[in-house]
């Protein structure tokens, strides 16, 4: 049975996070090096509870819209996509995306929610600017990034700690007058 969606794509939906994914594959995405080299999760294993406590954190909160990721055609949890640290007086919120499920890297899922997100973030949330950032190297956050019309505003110099190596983070910015709808 298919749960209820929050925004709909074509080839998935977006719905809130939910207890029952607990005990599905979203524990093992953080255990998983290959999921996590391009961001900061992978330093402490996760728990149930703690990933019960962030669900129940995301969906109380009106300072993030954190969403699972679903597949259509399967309803397999793919991943999450995030708008945080939500500032209603600058108009202003963090893109997020991982996407767990490997099986579907480099099949358009990652730009196809983060339209539906950004989309949402301009017209129902009235924000103005959506940022994001991504370590040096990450190909993928880089060009979903370019391809979204994210312009690059900065370095933070070393910022990010990843095997024993310090990285830059790429900040990027998108204003919603910039937003191809």
């Amino acid at each position: 049975m298919r749960d209820r969606a929050f925004i709909e794509g074509d080839n998935i939906y977006l719905r809130i996070l939910s207890s029952k994914d607990i005990n599905e594959n979203y524990i093992h995405w953080f255990d998983d090096e290959k999921v996590c080299q391009a961001n900061s999760h992978h330093r402490f294993p996760y728990t149930e509870e703690a990933i019960k406590d962030y669900i129940d954190s995301v969906n109380s909160s009106d300072k993030q819209l954190v969403l699972a990721i679903i597949d259509k055609e399967n309803n397999i949890h793919l991943g999450n996509v995030s708008l945080q640290n939500i500032n209603y007086i600058n108009r202003s919120a963090e893109f997020a995306i991982i996407i767990g499920e490997k099986g579907f890297w480099g099949k358009n899922v990652g730009k196809e929610c983060a339209k539906l997100i950004i989309n949402h973030g301009f017209m129902e949330l009235n924000l103005n600017r959506i940022y994001c950032g991504t370590i040096e190297g990450n190909k993928g956050m880089l060009g979903l990034a370019e391809s979204l019309g994210f312009k690059k505003e900065g370095i933070r110099r070393k910022a990010e700690f990843k095997k024993g190596t310090y990285l830059d983070v790429l900040e990027f910015g998108l204003l919603k007058d910039e937003w191809k709808k």
